[in-house]
């Protein structure tokens, strides 16, 4: 059953508090009110996520898991299984992909995101990731901020822009509160999210951040997520192998990112939910079985890492059984970069829910120890604490083409802001590596491949803005191919067009256009009226508009082929109506002036 405002408030109660609203504080103020309101409840969710997970990871390491770890064959299963279920019967619609779905609803839904979705995603990534699912829970909490966000602006009946911006406010708000770090919130809402950074919108993203950083300092304490001392500085000797883990980590994301993309689509392929759970949990129960450290987000793996304890990788494994020797230790550490993305995508697949956060981090860190590990032993002297930090930033900028993001993620996760060069250094050689190759992130390419991205380039932003249904006109008038030049004649009499459809009688499909000019010479002529016909008059338009089509794609139609009008039909080629240049243009400065005005 869906609820809305008014089944929850009463009717009078509710419209009497925002007239009182109105009368009372300005837009501009209430903004700001707002913006520290969706701070504050998206680090309760934030805080609430990860108590969750950590109580249900407690228990069952409590109640089930021994030293022999028989119990990761069936534990992530059921993890999977239980959200699966969870999902399908109880919130009855999709909310994988969550950062994705952002970026769509800020794009295509005028910045509605589903009530539901501000704990339907709490819900099922504490689940997932709880028993185990190789996947992360930030995107879930992101998706849970901007939905807060989103529902506390339609609540108080703000406009699109406001909406947006209260988007922003959740997903900064739920990065500081999950991460205790609030700059790389603010730099996730305009990187990722990719909304315009002016005077107007950073003071907002700034109080729901630090709000939420607050709050989740008071719960969860001050101190960072990983406990990192800087004992080497930066050194500019060290810059040429920076670059190497930089192209590194670059080349890494790019296998992350077409590697996930691969694999879920061989989950999309199957139908049933069943053969997705059945598949997915086996997938996932012997790879954690094979390789431990990718149960759960692996942050412990990581910490290890940092703490020079990277031995400690292969407790649990068969391949402690080959020995302790370093290059064991290798094969073994490649082998869980190269498997992390099968496990992950067995997760979210099967039926999990989760994001890609925490694993790009954990790739991130694991290819940053190989690879230091790998110049030492070429006697290059190199901190490997450093390089597994600059890895997790190399991977994020790589894999989600945020640079900023993961220098100041990193930086703000462990206290090491005299790593900033070195973070640096390594996230623009990764995001230049993966450009070369990929245009836009994971999170982006599917919106991206439909036309359907909002990015900060101003004039695809207005033009993914705009939709077919607000340009298209249907006050042509539609003849049919039987009509004579006499019956053409009495038409155009009375249209106030210089061009007509002509369209099948039965199937409504369109055949072609006639254009005023075309018969100009002869409509005069009335011993011609009985002689032809429109099908013999009529000729082809340059190009056809499928009224599914991005208009950017719309307007390239336009350029190729010069032309003022195009007509329109759907999937079954049946004639809708007609777009006109003058007519985009006319939209571009309306929605221009809207999503400019500051």
């Amino acid at each position: 059953m869906k609820l809305s405002y008014k089944d929850i408030f009463n009717e009078r109660t509710y419209s009497k508090m925002l007239e009182w609203r109105e009368s009372h504080i300005t837009e501009k103020h209430f903004v700001l009110l707002l913006s520290f309101m969706v701070g504050a409840v998206s680090a309760f969710a934030a805080v609430l996520l990860k108590g969750s997970i950590h109580l249900i990871q407690h228990w069952l390491e409590t109640a089930f898991v021994s030293e022999i770890n028989y119990w990761y064959l069936i534990s992530p299963a059921i993890g999977i299984a239980i959200a699966s279920v969870f999902v399908r019967k109880v919130v009855k619609d999709d909310i994988s992909h969550g950062i994705t779905r952002i970026l769509f609803a800020i794009s295509q839904r005028k910045s509605i995101l589903k009530l539901h979705n501000t704990w339907s995603s709490l819900v099922g990534s504490s689940i997932t990731i709880g028993f185990g699912g190789s996947v992360g829970a930030e995107a879930p909490i992101v998706l849970t901020g901007a939905a807060i966000g989103s529902n506390l602006a339609k609540f108080f009946k703000m406009n699109q822009k406001t909406m947006m911006l209260m988007i922003g406010c959740g997903a900064a708000g739920a990065i500081g509160g999950i991460f205790k770090a609030p700059i790389a919130g603010l730099v996730f809402t305009l990187e990722v999210l990719m909304l315009d950074l002016t005077m107007t919108s950073v003071a907002p993203l700034l109080i729901s951040s630090v709000t939420a950083t607050s709050i989740a300092y008071v719960f969860t304490g001050s101190g960072s997520m990983f406990q990192f001392s800087m004992n080497d500085p930066f050194s500019v000797d060290r810059i040429p192998y920076l670059m190497i883990l930089g192209i590194v980590c670059g080349l890494v994301s790019l296998y992350f990112t077409r590697g996930m993309n691969y694999l879920e689509g061989i989950f999309k392929g199957l139908k049933k939910p069943e053969y997705k759970m059945l598949l997915g949990g086996t997938m996932l129960g012997a790879l954690v079985f094979l390789f431990p450290p990718l149960y759960g987000e692996g942050y412990d793996v990581i910490a290890n890492l940092l703490n020079g304890n990277s031995t400690s990788t292969l407790d649990g494994s068969l391949f402690s059984l080959l020995g302790n020797s370093i290059w064991v230790l290798l094969v073994y550490l490649i082998l869980v970069v190269f498997f992390k993305i099968f496990a992950s995508a067995a997760t979210n697949g099967g039926g999990g829910v989760g994001g890609i956060f925490a694993p790009s981090l954990f790739v991130g860190s694991v290819t940053g120890f190989i690879v230091a590990r790998l110049l030492n032993l070429l006697g290059c002297g190199i901190p490997e604490a450093n390089f597994v930090l600059a890895g997790m930033s190399g991977l994020m900028s790589g894999v989600m083409h945020a640079p900023l993001t993961g220098i100041f993620l990193i930086a703000e996760l462990t206290g090491g802001y005299d790593l900033f060069m070195t973070l640096m250094v390594v996230s623009v050689s990764s995001y230049i590596t993966i450009l070369f190759f990929e245009p836009h992130s994971l999170y982006s390419m599917r919106l991206a491949q439909k036309g359907e991205l909002l990015t900060h380039h101003k004039d695809r932003a207005v033009l993914t803005l705009l939709k077919m249904d607000n340009v298209i006109e249907t006050d042509l008038t539609v003849l049919q191919p039987s009509m004579t030049l006499g019956e053409l004649v009495k038409v155009i009499s009375h249209s106030r067009r210089n061009l007509f459809p002509v369209v099948d009688v039965q199937t409504k499909r369109l055949l072609g256009i006639l254009l005023l000019d075309e018969v100009r010479n002869i409509m005069f002529r009335p011993e011609l009226y009985d002689r032809f016909t429109v099908g013999e008059l009529m000729i082809s338009p340059p190009a056809i508009l499928d009224n599914t089509m991005p208009m950017e794609k719309v307007m390239e139609t336009f350029e190729d082929t010069g032309a003022w009008n195009l007509p329109v039909v759907d999937e079954h080629k049946v004639y809708l109506g007609f777009v006109s240049k003058s007519k985009i243009f006319n939209s571009y400065r309306s929605v221009l002036v809207h999503f400019s005005d500051d």
